[in-house]
């Protein structure tokens, strides 16, 4: 088969796409045809070296992972060959695309317990969208988070793939949100996308602006993947035991804090870490009935990988960006 194997650590120059020997399936695993890979931020991560945690290269990262089964191990009962299905990538051996070879291939090796299947209506770039972000959307949202109908959320870095779904989630559960990004045409699509408002980190301080959008008062939940220099003003902008979730550091994971304002607000700051394989069914359910969409921002071919991560890590995305995969069977 061909892959996106990260020859070693660095720029997009260490990006290549090659031949790699196919992968081994054990008794309980399938072998998945590789129809569609979203990139995360992650995946740049990966690339790039991350503090503390190297990789062994060569490697191939992706986890947001869409195809069809091509063969089953002896074991497999519930699934068979033909099966379109996407992959949630926390795998028992660690996670996909991060600790383990991950999908950004022809064919891939699953165990069949990590498995959703697509429902026919839904596209292989569609499918390919939803696993990390939206399972992460609404673990930080709903099982950390404990959204409540009626509170305002302050969304970090809200352009990204995670962000845009917790603006459609938060809509649909009757919450209010403040979107904040960067840039005019980022804010002009996350309005039409439904937030309530959206501030742009360039032109305004976003901190006060929440203050007043909330009367005040101040958000009852920030979402914050991003860390760094957008720690304190989002203390800063939330009410007393507001709940302020993060699930990664895209900025800096060593941020500059003040812990005045978590006493004296008595803020409750949660971790969240990744999403269930229940988080995952629920996710397709939500998109599957038409309430919830992942927001494509462009689809390339799996042979541009490079192109894919620059736009990807220079963040010029609203959503998420896809790799698709020729179907060389035919």
């Amino acid at each position: 088969m061909k892959a996106v194997v990260i020859e070693k650590q660095g720029g997009v120059e260490h990006l290549n796409y090659r031949e790699w020997p196919d992968p081994v399936i054990g008794d309980n695993d399938v072998l998945i045809r590789v129809k569609a890979i979203s990139l995360n931020h992650l995946d740049i991560f990966v690339r790039r070296g991350m503090p503390g945690f190297p990789i062994h290269t060569p490697f191939i990262s992706g986890g947001d992972i869409a195809g069809r089964i091509v063969a089953c191990g002896p074991a497999v009962k519930k699934w068979r060959v033909g099966d379109r299905v996407a992959v949630n990538p926390k795998v028992p051996a660690g996670m996909m695309g991060e600790e383990v070879q991950g999908g950004m291939a022809e064919l891939v090796a699953v165990p069949d317990t990590h498995l959703v299947r697509i429902p026919d209506t839904m596209d292989d770039v569609t499918a390919a969208s939803i696993p990390i972000n939206f399972g992460t959307a609404l673990r930080m949202l709903v099982t950390i988070g404990n959204l409540q109908r009626g509170e305002l959320v302050l969304i970090i870095g809200a352009s990204g793939g995670v962000g845009t779904a917790c603006i459609q989630l938060c809509r649909n559960m009757g919450a209010r949100t403040i979107a904040v990004t960067r840039g005019a045409a980022k804010v002009k699509a996350l309005s039409k996308l439904g937030a309530d408002h959206v501030l742009d980190m360039d032109a305004c301080d976003y901190s006060k602006e929440a203050w007043r959008i909330s009367d005040k008062r101040g958000v009852d939940l920030v979402i914050n993947y991003t860390g760094g220099s957008t720690w304190v003003p989002c203390l800063r902008a939330m009410r007393r035991r507001a709940r302020m979730v993060t699930c990664g550091a895209t900025e800096a994971y060593d941020p500059k804090t003040d812990i005045r304002f978590i006493w004296v607000r008595e803020l409750q700051i949660l971790g969240s870490t990744g999403y269930t394989q229940q988080d995952i069914e629920r996710a397709f359910e939500i998109v599957a009935a038409g309430d919830a969409k992942p927001i494509i921002s462009s689809v390339l071919d799996i042979s541009q990988a490079r192109e894919a991560h620059r736009q990807v890590e220079e963040r010029e995305v609203v959503g998420k960006v896809v790799l698709t995969v020729p179907d060389n069977d035919e």
